[in-house]
C-alpha cells in the first residue's frame, strides 16, 4: 500500500468513490449470493434448484458481447447508476418469496441481477479506462479486486446470520440498500465525457456485438492473455468442484472445513490485489500472468497432500495466483483497446474467461466421482504449469497503449 501508485489511486476522487461503491455493493451482493442457494434449499429441499441459483446469476455472462455494446453506446456513468437503481427497486420484491411456489420469483430476480452485473462490469471497464491514468490501471484493478475479496470474508457471515434470524427477505432488503448507496456514490463521479466518440461507420447490431471478439483475436498482446485466463479459469473450475473431496478424502475433515479453505483463499486474493499494481509496473504483463498461473498451479498440487498445513498453504497460493491472471487481462484490455469499443471488448473477454469456469464446475463434479482427487489435483498442477510456460516462451506482440501517459 505504500507504493506510490496505490496511494495516487486512493487519493484520486473518482477512483476513491468508485472503490467505495464496490465495497458497499459487494457486501450486499456477496451476502445475497450465499443466501440465495440456502433460501431455495430451505423452501424446496432440492439441491439441484439450490445450485441453479448460481447459474441464474452467471448465465447472462453469455450475453456479454451484446450487453457490452450498450456500454459503448450509452453514457457510462448513468448506466452504472441505472443498473444499481434497477436492483435496488427489484430486490424488495423477494420479501414475497415465502413458499416453494414462489421460488420462480427469486430466479427471475437473480437473472436480472446477472444482466445488470454483466452490464455494470462492461460500463465500469470502459469508464475506468478513460477516467484513470493509464499507468495506474493495474493499481486500480488490483485495489478493486482487494475490495471485492475483502467483502467475501465478511458478508457471508452477515448474510447467514440475517437469514437465520429474520429470513431471506432481510438479506434482499440489505442488498437493495447497498445498491442504492452505491448508485449515490457513482452519481458523484466526475467524468468530462463518458460516451465514446465513434471511430467509423456504425455497423449493425450483430456486427457490433462481434467487434469485441475481433479486438481480442486481432491483438497479439490480448489474444494470449485472454486465452491463458480462460484456460486457468477452466482449471480453477475443476479445482473448485473437488474442494469438498479435499476436505473429506484428503484431510478427513467435515464439509464445513471447506469454509476455512475458502477464507484462506480469500485472504490470499486480498494480498494479491494490493501488490498487483506495483508488480505490473515492474514486470512484463506476460511474466506477471505466468507467475500468477504458476502460483495457482502449485496451490492445486499442495491440496493433494494429506496435511492441513499444505492444504491451507495451497489455498493461499490459489487465492494469490488467480487474481493476477484476471487483473492482467482486464488491465491490458483497458490499455490496448480503443475507447469506442472497450466496453464490449471487456464484456467479451469476461464471457470467454468465465464460461469455461462454469463448464469446468460441472465437469469436475463428474470427474471427482471416478478419479482419485490425489491424482486429479497434480494433473491440474501440470496443466497450469504448462500454460505458464507457454506464456513466457511464446512470441511476444508489441505492447502499445492506446493512450499516452498522463
Amino acid at each position: 500500500m505504500g507504493d506510490w501508485g496505490s496511494g495516487r489511486v486512493l487519493r484520486d476522487r473518482n477512483a476513491g468513490l468508485y472503490l467505495l461503491g464496490v465495497v458497499v455493493s459487494g457486501f450486499g451482493t456477496t451476502a445475497m449470493w450465499l443466501v440465495a442457494g440456502i433460501w431455495v434449499k430451505s423452501l424446496t429441499g432440492s439441491d439441484s434448484l439450490a445450485a441453479l441459483t448460481v447459474f441464474a446469476m452467471w448465465a447472462p455472462v453469455l450475453a456479454g458481447p451484446a450487453l457490452g455494446v450498450l456500454a459503448d453506446r450509452l453514457p457510462r456513468r448513468p448506466l452504472l447508476v441505472a443498473a444499481c437503481l434497477v436492483m435496488a427497486a427489484l430486490l424488495p420484491a423477494l420479501c414475497l418469496v415465502d413458499s416453494a411456489g414462489r421460488v420462480w420469483l427469486l430466479f427471475a430476480v437473480l437473472l436480472v441481477y446477472g444482466i445488470c452485473g454483466t452490464l455494470h462490469e462492461a460500463a465500469e471497464a470502459a469508464l475506468v479506462a478513460k477516467a484513470v491514468d493509464v499507468r495506474l490501471l493495474g493499481d486500480f484493478n488490483g485495489l478493486r479486486m482487494t475490495a471485492g475479496e475483502s467483502m467475501k470474508l465478511l458478508a457471508p457471515l452477515a448474510g447467514a446470520a440475517l437469514f437465520t434470524r429474520f429470513g431471506g427477505g432481510s438479506v434482499a432488503l440489505l442488498d437493495a440498500v447497498t445498491f442504492a448507496l452505491a448508485a449515490g456514490l457513482f452519481l458523484l463521479l466526475r467524468v468530462d465525457r463518458d460516451v465514446p466518440e465513434p471511430t467509423g461507420p456504425r455497423a449493425g447490431g450483430f456486427a457490433q456485438a462481434l467487434e469485441g471478439g475481433r479486438q481480442l483475436w486481432g491483438s497479439a498482446v490480448l489474444r494470449p492473455l485472454v486465452s491463458a485466463a480462460a484456460a486457468v479459469m477452466f482449471l480453477a473450475g475443476i479445482n473448485g468442484a473437488v474442494v469438498y473431496a479435499v476436505a473429506d478424502d484428503v484431510l478427513g475433515r467435515t464439509p464445513a472445513y471447506v469454509g476455512v479453505l475458502y477464507a484462506v483463499q480469500g485472504a490470499g486474493s486480498v494480498l494479491s490485489g494490493l501488490f498487483a499494481g506495483p508488480l505490473l509496473r515492474r514486470m512484463p504483463v506476460r511474466v506477471f500472468t505466468a507467475a500468477g498461473t504458476a502460483l495457482f498451479a502449485l496451490g492445486c498440487g499442495a491440496r493433494a497432500l494429506p496435511y492441513e498445513a499444505a492444504a491451507l498453504a495451497g489455498s493461499a497460493l490459489i487465492g494469490a495466483g488467480l487474481p493476477c491472471v484476471l487483473i492482467a487481462a482486464l488491465t491490458t484490455v483497458q490499455r490496448e483497446v480503443p475507447d469506442s469499443v472497450v466496453g464490449r471488448t471487456a464484456a467479451t473477454a469476461n464471457t470467454l474467461v468465465f464460461v469455461p469456469n462454469a463448464l469446468a464446475l460441472a465437469l469436475g463434479a463428474g470427474l471427482v466421482a471416478f478419479v482419485d482427487v490425489t491424482l486429479l489435483l497434480p494433473a491440474l498442477t501440470a496443466a497450469g504449469l504448462a500454460v505458464s510456460l507457454l506464456l513466457v516462451t511464446a512470441p511476444v506482440g508489441a505492447v502499445t497503449s492506446r493512450r499516452a501517459p498522463a
